[in-house]
């Protein structure tokens, strides 16, 4: 897995521990990216400490939504790490960064530390460092489902972009940018293979669609 100038193949290129930084609805997944607005001087401090370092840390969501709402929510079981690939100071004590996603996580334990900002010990999904193999993906189901859900909701997409994507960046790019809940997030992250986590986009999105053409309440926000 390449992220950035930096190249990671086993566990020995990763750290044994990392800063995470719980954030509902903020899916990042191995290869992708994901831009950050960061304005907490917690987490402030956070990306200073991890770009005078590795420049690594780790992406999680809160375990559920009551948790979200919380000071200290507690962790999900499973998150992402992330290489900070570009950053920008904007003149008024916020920073934009860009995070590249290395390898999934599942946290093995919260350390006790004197940070302002948590850190974790985690156990890496080392698979997540190799080429997925994208040839399983039902990839006419996916765009036929993808263009329900724009239509539906009034969205447009540059389709000449999304027909030249790779079947692992198309699956992974939609996850990201689907505006779905904590739980429909967590579940995409947490799919075992590129085949299974196209398959639960796809599920979850036909049942919005139902749902909506039922009377139901929107997940768009």
């Amino acid at each position: 897995m390449n992220a950035g100038n930096a190249r990671y193949l086993t566990a020995n290129d990763l750290p044994q521990k990392v800063a995470v930084f719980p954030l509902a609805g903020a899916l990042l997944l191995p290869g992708n990216r994901l831009p950050l607005n960061i304005f907490e001087p917690r987490y402030l401090a956070m990306m200073d400490t991890a770009i005078a370092g590795n420049r690594l840390i780790g992406m999680i969501q809160p375990a559920s939504e009551e948790e979200a709402e919380k000071q200290k929510p507690v962790l999900a079981k499973v998150g992402c790490l992330g290489r900070i690939t570009s950053f920008m100071e904007t003149g008024d004590g916020r920073l934009l960064i860009t995070l590249t996603g290395v390898c999934r996580f599942r946290v093995t334990e919260e350390l006790t530390t004197t940070t302002p900002f948590r850190q974790i010990q985690f156990a890496p999904f080392l698979g997540d460092l190799d080429e997925e193999d994208d040839s399983t993906v039902d990839r006419e189901t996916l765009l036929s489902t993808f263009r329900d859900f724009l239509e539906a909701n009034q969205l447009e997409a540059d389709w000449d972009n999304v027909t030249r994507a790779s079947n692992a960046s198309l699956v992974n790019s939609l996850s990201m940018m689907a505006p779905f809940g904590l739980a429909e997030k967590q579940a995409l992250l947490e799919a075992p293979d590129l085949k299974t986590r196209a398959e639960t986009l796809i599920a979850i999105t036909e049942i919005i669609l139902a749902r909506d053409a039922d009377g139901g309440s929107s997940m768009l926000q």
